[in-house]
């Protein structure tokens, strides 16, 4: 299990850093690393959103028992489910390396960090959706871009900081 870890870390920092020297004047190594992760997992997030909601669900209801749940949060709710996991291991072994935290720290802080993102997401999303009536994959790409700035900031200060 080690081996494979260590070859998917290092096969995704080759990559990763391939395209750095065409940001190295922008960004640091970190941020860009963390552009590009928080990027790629981005995208997956939005397309299984965009898939869930449009083929999956139908943008129909969802009715588990008595709770009745909208084809948006839904959607989200299963996009989250698999993106969580990519992007704590993203994060802990591909951006922040340096950080000092134990593992279980760290998936604590960005446990929390990510039910901040996960309620900040929930609540613009129905903003833009059933408040502003806009299209829910428009909506969801905007909100990603706030999410994601507000996510930056408080994994790089809070889940991941390179001192206690």
């Amino acid at each position: 299990m080690h081996k494979a870890h260590l070859f998917i870390r290092n096969t995704i920092l080759k990559i990763v850093d391939s395209f750095y020297p065409l940001f190295r004047r922008v960004m640091p190594l970190q941020t860009f690393r963390y552009a590009a992760c928080g990027g790629g997992n981005t995208i997956l997030s939005i397309m299984i959103f965009a898939i869930c909601y449009n083929f999956v669900l139908e943008k129909q209801m969802v009715h588990i028992g008595a709770i009745t749940i909208s084809a948006h949060i839904f959607s989200f709710i299963i996009s989250f489910s698999i993106t969580f996991p990519i992007g704590f291991y993203l994060s802990r072994y591909v951006v922040w390396q340096q950080a000092v935290a134990s593992k279980r720290i760290q998936l604590f802080r960005y446990f929390l960090v990510v039910g901040g993102c996960v309620l900040l997401n929930y609540f613009l999303l129905n903003f833009f959706v059933v408040s502003l009536g806009w299209w829910p994959t428009v909506s969801n790409i905007i909100v990603s871009v706030i999410v994601i700035t507000f996510s930056y900031l408080t994994q790089r200060h809070f889940s991941f900081k390179e001192t206690e």
